[in-house]
């Protein structure tokens, strides 16, 4: 098993990984943002990524105090200046959720902030399920999750196609 919460893994990675690991190491991105419990999540980490998928980067943030967590991240220099940044304040399942979208170098970063842990955050238990279900049925299996991604079908509803999961982002939790 694969500790995802200490980015070394992406060293000996794929190539996309590894110099995804060089762009993160390059910005000090995890460094700036540890405050924050700052987890990689998403379909880089267990390479079922495709061509344009984003580093998703899942932080703890009190959204009491959103302000607070925006000033740092612009006073922390994390995203280099004259870099475009969008910002959105959602619900998701209920919660508060921040998210701000930018590029380093050719690498499009989502920063997604919930006030709960980054470990309970359902991208990360999401990331982790499909973790050990691609472990479980193999290269074709996972063949089949990247060429639906390719055809622009989101990870979770690929997993629920392939597996007759009937509420996907929910279904996936139980394992």
């Amino acid at each position: 098993m694969i500790d995802f919460t200490n980015l070394s893994y992406l060293k000996s990675g794929n190539e996309k990984q590894k110099r995804a690991y060089e762009v993160l190491d390059k910005y000090q991105v995890f460094e700036k943002l540890k405050p924050y419990s700052p987890v990689l999540a998403g379909t880089i980490p267990i390479e079922i990524d495709i061509e344009n998928s984003d580093l998703d980067i899942i932080c703890e943030v009190d959204l009491k105090s959103e302000e607070d967590f925006l000033d740092y991240i612009m006073s922390s220099r994390l995203i280099p200046v004259d870099t475009e940044v969008k910002i959105e304040n959602n619900i998701i399942n209920g919660e508060k959720s921040i998210v701000l979208n930018f590029m380093l170098e050719e690498f499009p970063i989502e920063i997604f902030g919930q006030n709960k842990p980054s470990l309970e955050q359902n991208a990360y238990r999401h990331m982790l399920a499909e973790y050990k279900i691609l472990k479980e049925k193999g290269t074709d299996f996972k063949h089949k999750i990247i060429e639906l991604k390719k055809q622009g079908i989101k990870t979770e509803p690929a997993f629920g196609l392939l597996m007759g999961l009937k509420s996907p982002y929910e279904d996936l939790l139980k394992f």
